[in-house]
C-alpha cells in the first residue's frame, strides 16, 4: 500500500479503519535501493555518518516549521514549508539508512518493535544522541537570521551533496542525487532574500548584519572531520568536510558582499563536538526545547493509529 501524500494516507480507509500516524502506512523509504554496505566499510561508521547528515536536516526542518503562521508574507510561509519538507524527506531517507545498518541505539528499545527505524531515530532519541551542528540547533531568531542561516546551511550542504553523488554507498549517492536539486533551490531562495535584506532599508540591513555576526562563528566546526568521516572519506563513502571550505567560503563571501554586508573573518576550526552529541550548554537547552515539540506526541502515544 502506498499513498502519494500524507493527506491521501490520512483520508484513505484501510482494513480496520486505522489512520496514518508517525509514518505507518507508507512503503519502506529504501524500497528498491541496494542497501548492501560497501566492502571495507564498517556498518557502524556508515550509520553514524547518516545520523550526522540526517539530524542536520531534521533539526533545520523543524526550525523552519516554527515560522509557519509567523512569516511576513503568505508566499514566504509556503516557501519555508516546502524547504522544510525537502529537508524532512532527506532526513527520513538518511535515518532509514542508519537504521538499515543497525545504528538504532536506545531508540529501538524506547520505541518498540512496530515503529519504523527512521521514526524511532527521530522521535525516541534524547538530545545527547543527536549528531547535529550548532548552526542548525541555534534558536531561529528573527526573519533575517532564519534566511542567513538557511543560506549558510544550504551552501554547505549543497557542496557536500554534490560530491556525495559519487559515494560508493548506493543509498548515499541516491539521496545526494535527489538532494542536489532541492538544495540548489534552497540556496538560491535564501540568497535572493539575503540580497534583498542586506541592500534594503537601514533596518533590514542592520538585522541581516546582526544575523551574519551571530551565525558566522557557528560554522567553525562544519569543516572539521570526525573520526568517522576520516575513515569513510578515504574509502570513497563520505566527503572530507575540509575539502568544502574554499567553495562554501567563496559562495558566502560573494553573496554577502553583493548584499553590502560585512563578511567576518573566517572562524578558526573547532572540534565537531555537536557531531558527538556534546552540545554546548546553551545549544543543548535549545535542542531540548525543539525536540520536546517534535517528539511529544509520538512519545506519549507510540505507534498510535486513529
Amino acid at each position: 500500500m502506498h499513498e502519494e501524500t500524507v493527506y491521501d494516507a490520512l483520508t484513505a480507509a484501510h482494513g480496520d479503519d486505522a489512520r496514518w500516524a508517525f509514518g505507518a502506512g507508507f512503503d519502506d523509504p529504501l524500497a528498491g535501493v541496494d542497501t548492501t554496505v560497501p566492502d571495507r566499510v564498517e556498518p557502524a561508521d556508515l550509520g553514524a555518518y547518516c545520523l550526522m547528515l540526517g539530524d542536520d536536516a531534521l533539526v533545520l526542518s523543524q526550525r523552519l516549521i516554527e515560522w509557519i503562521t509567523r512569516a511576513p508574507e503568505l508566499e514566504e510561509e509556503v516557501a519555508f514549508a516546502n524547504v522544510a519538507l525537502d529537508l524532512l524527506g532527506q532526513a527520513r531517507l538518511l535515518l532509514a539508512r542508519a537504521g538499515s545498518v543497525g545504528v538504532l541505539g536506545r531508540s529501538r528499545e524506547r520505541a518498540g518493535a512496530s515503529i519504523p527505524d527512521e521514526d524511532a531515530l527521530a522521535y525516541f532519541r534524547d538530545p545527547d544522541e543527536f549528531r547535529c551542528t550548532a548552526l542548525v540547533v541555534a534558536d531561529g531568531g528573527d526573519f533575517a537570521r532564519t534566511l542567513v542561516r538557511l543560506l549558510m546551511a544550504s551552501t554547505w550542504r549543497l557542496a557536500l551533496f554534490t560530491q556525495l553523488q559519487s559515494s560508493r554507498d548506493p543509498v548515499l549517492a541516491a539521496i545526494a542525487g535527489k538532494g542536489v536539486a532541492e538544495l540548489s533551490y534552497h540556496r538560491s531562495h535564501a540568497a535572493r532574500w539575503v540580497l534583498r535584506l542586506g541592500d534594503g532599508t537601514a533596518e533590514s540591513h542592520r538585522r541581516a548584519q546582526a544575523a551574519v555576526d551571530f551565525l558566522w562563528p557557528l560554522t567553525a566546526d562544519l569543516f572539521t572531520p570526525t573520526e568517522v568521516e576520516a575513515r569513510l572519506a578515504p574509502a570513497g563513502v563520505a566527503v572530507d568536510p575540509g575539502r568544502l571550505r574554499e567553495e562554501v567560503h567563496g559562495v558566502l563571501t560573494d553573496v554577502l558582499t553583493r548584499a553590502t554586508l560585512t563578511v567576518p573573518e573566517w572562524p578558526a576550526s573547532a572540534p565537531p563536538t555537536g557531531r558527538l552529541g556534546q552540545h554546548d550548554p546553551g545549544r543543548s537547552e535549545e535542542l531540548t526545547d525543539l525536540l520536546a515539540g517534535l517528539q511529544g506526541l509520538a512519545r506519549r502515544h507510540p505507534g498510535a493509529t486513529w
